[in-house]
């Protein structure tokens, strides 16, 4: 006679076995990707079949990925490479670059302005306490031996500088040949000041030299070596310098503002020795009036000077 208890056991193992069964049975995921699917499409009216496909999950994942691939590279070139970036919040256009750069240079600017005033205020209050100033544009460097340097001239060298220094028309030095020359031509004049020139030499008016009209506050200079013999103020032409040159040669420097050089100083070509200005009654505004005279005949500077 059979028992409670096996008839629940048997019961039991056999509600395990179906149980087992059914889990063999269930597919996995990814047997479940591969699986064949048939889409088809028929006509509404007459059951026509239109179209059929046959098609997996991983079929369908891996085509609407590719698409959406292909979409956002679409997108992300339209934005890189066109315009529409602009209209993006937060991006920058052209115009904005431009004013960040441009702001850049001014800060720059800015910081060494206010460097400069900030040495300016000390070397103050370095002469008001009665020390030394600091001299901020001129920096030594202690691990050059200047007495070391030595400059050699080869043979070469001297060959080609003696056939342009023979050559007159070429001769660009400043420093020349002492003695007499044979024409004003074979000197090189530095000009006293780069401009416009407003009114030309011209001897039938009385007007024996050339007027320049430069920058503010700009420097003149004088055209070749010589020696200050006059630096005065005179009631028609205001602050007036006059150079002593090599070989009979004058230059006149009219109307400055301010002069450099007192008599009796030597100076080189190039040297500042005034500032332009607007003294005297015979001027119309800020201008240089400058003469050049060889043996004591006024000449035309722009026969000789590229103002």
């Amino acid at each position: 006679m059979i028992s409670i208890k096996s008839l629940y056991f048997c019961f039991f193992k056999s509600v395990q076995i179906i149980v087992m069964a059914k889990k063999e049975d269930k597919p996995k995921f990814l047997d479940k990707l591969k699986y064949k699917y048939r889409l088809s499409v028929y006509r509404d009216v007459s059951y026509e079949e239109v179209l059929n496909l046959r098609l997996s999950r991983l079929n369908v994942f891996a085509v609407v990925g590719s698409i959406l691939l292909l979409f956002l590279i679409i997108v992300v070139s339209i934005i890189v490479y066109t315009p529409v970036r602009e209209f993006i919040p937060g991006y920058p256009d052209e115009n904005t670059i431009l004013l960040n750069y441009k702001n850049k240079i001014r800060t720059d600017s800015l910081i060494l302005e206010i460097e400069r005033r900030d040495r300016y205020f000390n070397n103050m209050r370095l002469i008001i306490s009665g020390k030394e100033p600091n001299n901020y544009e001129y920096r030594e460097d202690s691990n050059v031996q200047y007495n070391d340097i030595t400059f050699e001239r080869s043979a070469e060298d001297s060959l080609i500088r003696k056939v342009f220094e023979d050559n007159s028309e070429y001769d660009l030095s400043v420093t020349h040949r002492r003695g007499a020359i044979s024409s004003i031509s074979q000197l090189h004049f530095f000009p006293p000041i780069k401009g416009l020139v407003t009114n030309s030499f011209n001897t039938s008016r009385n007007h024996y030299g050339t007027d320049i009209v430069s920058g503010t506050d700009e420097a003149v200079k004088s055209i070749l070596n010589g020696t200050i013999t006059l630096a005065t103020w005179t009631l028609e032409t205001g602050w007036v310098i006059q150079v002593q040159h090599e070989n009979n040669i004058i230059s006149v420097y009219k109307h400055n503002a301010e002069l450099l050089k007192k008599v009796g100083e030597v100076v080189k070509a190039g040297e500042p020795i005034a500032i332009i200005g607007n003294s005297g009654e015979l001027t119309t505004g800020p201008h240089l009036h400058f003469e050049l005279w060889y043996n004591g005949v006024p000449l035309n500077p722009e026969d000789y000077i590229s103002f």
